[in-house]
This record gives C-alpha cells, structure tokens and sequence, in this order.
C-alpha cells in the first residue's frame, strides 16, 4: 500500500484580486516522513503554492487538484486545513502585542481539536519539553508574539509552534530568509530534532540557496521556474543548481515566425 499523502496534480492559481496568472500546471507527490525542497527564484511560485495549500484568500485556483491523506485539501476552508494537519511557517512572521506566545500556542493547539479538554499542567509540562528540546529559554514563552524579536528569534519562534502543534505536513517558507549563519544552524537543528522525533511529519522546505540543505538535508528537491516545476531529483540537484544557477533550467522563450 502507498503511503502517499499529499498529491499535487496540474495545479493552476491566480492572483484572485487580477487574475494574473501565477502557478501553471504544479505537480509533485510527496511521501509520509519524507523531506522534499522547493528551489527556485524570485516570483516563480513558490510562496504562492504555500498559500495555496494553506487556503489564502488572495489566490484562485482555477484547476487541478490536491488530495491529503486522502481529502479534497481544496474544498476544505483554513481553519480545516489546519485541523487536518497542515501547518505554514511564514517567511514573514507577524507581530502580536499583548498576546504571549504561551497563551497563544494553549488557545492553538485548543482550536485545532476545540471537543477536547486542554489541561493546562499537561500543556505547560510539554511546552516545557518541546522548548528543551529546542534549546530555548523557559521565559521566551512569557513574551509577547514576535514584538521585538530579531529574524532569529521570530523563526525559533515558528519552529515551537511547528513543535507544539505536531502538524502531519509542515510548509516552511523561507525558513532561512534573513538569518545570519549561527541562527540558521539554531532553526535547521531544530527542525531536524522534530524530524526525527515526528517521523511520519513530511516537510515541504521552500528555498532560494542551497546553504539551508547543508543543515537539513532532503530526500527530493525539486526546481520551480515560471509557476511549474521544471526539474526533480536528489540532493545533489541542489548542488547543480548552486553551480548554474536558474538561468540554466529556464525554457527559452519560443521566437515567432
């Protein structure tokens, strides 16, 4: 029996707002466990396809098709999709005064099963664990949401939720956007730790260097140009692409006669 759980078929989307056209045809099937990298430079559709998944608004999809763990993951509204195990972490996390993020990952991971009772020792006992495991202070969790935080500690911040939520498929979107090397190192042990205790989580690590897959490394990478991916392979597709560069996996513009 297969243990794909998410299928990405000829998937089309627009910028909802004016039509533009963004993602032309994306297909990729992705494994329970594994880690699959999305490469590829700016504007080709890569954050798209993580909102896309996710349920954001502002994007169309006018065909194709995505199943997870067997679901329609389209017919499904946000919140839903979240509930199912799916979970983004942003590129550009937001800030929110007044709310720490203790009692935010409690209302969370509230939400994501509303019918249970949350205990509040049970909750605080296992933040305690997942911000151990983390190598994180006690006393981030007493701080209100990313007010104040460095890029670092904003993206620490996004691997705790990751850790508090247990989603089945975690979207990471430029996770390495705007971190100097030591806390690069910090974030990608981190989602490695998780890894290797969450086996069954897949992982869909959206990039534009090769730097990140030094500290995590990938089962496929696969190369985003023009809204479809245009290459698939191992790691060691990361490393030609670090030697060539993007220009050499675009198509040539067709000439008219």
């Amino acid at each position: 029996m297969s243990n794909t759980f998410l299928t990405i078929a000829d998937l089309h989307a627009t910028v909802a707002e004016d039509g533009a056209a963004i993602l032309r045809g994306v297909d990729l099937s992705m494994n329970a466990g594994e880690i699959h990298a999305l490469m590829g430079p700016n504007g080709s559709g890569k954050s798209t396809l993580a909102k896309v998944l996710t349920g954001h608004p502002a994007y169309e999809v006018t065909d194709g098709e995505v199943s997870f763990r067997g679901m329609n993951l389209l017919e499904l509204e946000v919140d839903a999709r979240a509930r199912a195990g799916v979970f983004l972490a942003f590129q550009y996390p937001v800030d929110i005064p007044g709310v720490s993020i203790a009692n935010f990952l409690r209302t969370a991971k509230q939400a994501r099963d509303p019918d249970a009772e949350l205990d509040i020792f049970d909750f605080q006992e296992e933040l305690l664990e997942k911000m151990a495991l983390l190598e994180m202070d006690p006393s981030f969790a007493e701080r209100s949401v990313n007010e104040g935080f460095s890029g670092g500690e904003k993206k620490r911040n996004e691997i705790l939720q990751l850790a508090m939520l247990e989603p089945q498929l975690a979207i990471m979107d430029e996770t390495d956007s705007g971190l100097d090397i030591d806390a690069l190192k910090v974030v990608a042990g981190g989602v490695t730790r998780l890894h290797a205790e969450r086996g069954e989580m897949g992982i869909l690590l959206i990039t534009h260097y090769q730097r990140l897959l030094n500290h995590i490394e990938p089962d496929h990478v696969h190369v985003m140009v023009g809204g479809r991916i245009v290459r698939s392979g191992g790691p060691e597709l990361a490393h030609e692409l670090e030697a060539k560069g993007y220009e050499a996996f675009r198509e040539p513009t067709p000439v008219s006669a």
